[in-house]
């Protein structure tokens, strides 16, 4: 049976066509969502599986960690491209098939991945995955809030980014287990194979999503005109800078600092993922009450979680307090990010979303890159640094340029 079809330019189901959706119980949006948050999930888990597989991938293809760290910074720098160019390229193509399109690169990409043989190689199939990355984030808060409503929509966005927090769950930690037991490849490979099934689901579920009109370039540079949209961007290029500064080699901190063997690192990346998860929900919470005082706490408690693992990381219960501080910390980010996003650019979601992948990714590919050249020539602890004081620098822009302020109006002449 055919889902029912989206009406572009409104938010809720077209009541012609509502009656040709599925009878599962629940409210009609629900599924279709769902099947966009487990794609989240396993982009997530493709896109950060070589954090907790790093040391072992730089062993098997005979480079630096820092060199291996290019599996993160590639396909960030690809998404920042790919971001903005799909949402323009695909002009009034159903979203739905982009997003079938989409799901099948990151199958391609992890096949790839899964049989390279050389950093070369790994990087090329990560590349594939960067502009699936690119395009599918571009779309994801928009469709949550087009897909449920106005009312639901913020409910339907939270269950999306859920998907970014069970990735760090399962994805992440789960990744460093198999590479513990069976290697980094098998990893790879039962990513691609998830992969497949998310995309099966959403061929099921996916309702036809018609775009009735195209986005432009003029489109796609509009939030820039808007102040707290640009402010948006600004803080999203630290927090996503900093945080991928040191998450990206957090695996070798806690071998060489915090002398962790494999078993307690692969907890810790748990731990992390679950404060994520209890993040999300807590920053969904928050910002429906003020996205501002949300995002200036999760900016704070980012930083200092990191500041405290550089500072403390030695003693292991002080990294372990660390590691889950910084996961709650990290939960809230993408839910208080895009709501910022879409209360200052309403009219734009699409274009917003598309600029905003754009700066995260830039950012997560600049502080990766910045974060590996840190540890290959002065040590992993400045990484950790690096990320901790520009995450603080986000929360300070917040706090000091973000609050709605009254246009000034001339006093009467006396």
């Amino acid at each position: 049976m055919t889902p029912p079809a989206y009406d572009a330019t409104v938010d809720e189901f077209d009541p012609t066509t509502a009656a040709a959706a599925p009878s599962t119980g629940a409210q009609p949006w629900l599924l279709p969502v769902l099947s966009i948050a487990v794609g989240t999930f396993v982009l997530v888990t493709s896109e950060f599986l070589p954090v907790g597989l790093l040391t072992d991938i730089a062993a098997s293809l005979k480079v630096t960690e820092g060199q291996a760290g290019l599996s993160v910074t590639v396909p960030g720098l690809v998404a920042a491209i790919a971001a903005p160019a799909i949402a323009i390229g695909a002009g009034r193509l159903d979203r739905r098939v982009l997003l079938w399109a989409l799901m099948a690169l990151l199958v391609v990409s992890n096949v790839i991945s899964t049989f390279a043989t050389s950093l070369e190689t790994l990087v090329a199939g990560r590349t594939l995955m960067g502009v699936g990355v690119g395009g599918f984030w571009a779309m994801a808060g928009a469709l949550g809030m087009r897909l449920a409503g106005e009312v639901k929509g913020p409910r339907a966005v939270a269950i999306i980014f859920a998907g970014v927090s069970v990735g760090t769950v399962f994805g992440v930690p789960a990744g460093a287990l198999i590479g513990e037991l069976a290697g980094w490849r098998t990893a790879f490979a039962l990513a691609a194979g998830v992969a497949v099934l998310v995309l099966i689901a959403q061929v099921f579920f996916l309702p036809p999503m018609p775009q009735n009109q195209g986005t432009t370039a003029r489109n796609l540079i509009a939030p820039f005109a808007i102040p707290k949209a640009r402010l948006g961007l600004v803080a999203a290029l630290f927090l996503a800078g900093g945080h991928f500064a040191s998450y990206t080699y957090v695996q070798p901190f806690l071998q060489q600092v915090s002398r962790m063997d494999a078993g307690q690192i692969t907890g810790l990346l748990l731990l992390f993922g679950l404060g994520g998860l209890i993040g999300n929900f807590l920053g969904g919470i928050a910002v429906e009450r003020n996205v501002r005082p949300a995002k200036i706490g999760m900016a704070a408690a980012l930083g200092s979680a990191i500041l405290l693992l550089a500072a403390f990381g030695e003693n292991q219960i002080a990294a372990s307090v660390a590691i889950g501080l910084w996961g709650l910390a990290f939960g809230a980010m993408p839910i208080c990010i895009q709501t910022w996003m879409f209360k200052a650019a309403p009219e734009a979601m699409e274009t917003s979303g598309a600029l905003l992948v754009t700066t995260f990714q830039v950012a997560l590919a600049s502080g990766a890159l910045l974060g590996g050249v840190l540890v290959d020539h002065v040590g992993v602890t400045q990484a950790m640094l690096l990320g901790g004081l520009s995450a603080l620098v986000a929360g300070a822009l917040v706090w000091g340029f973000g609050h709605d302020r009254a246009l000034p109006t001339t006093p009467p002449h006396e």
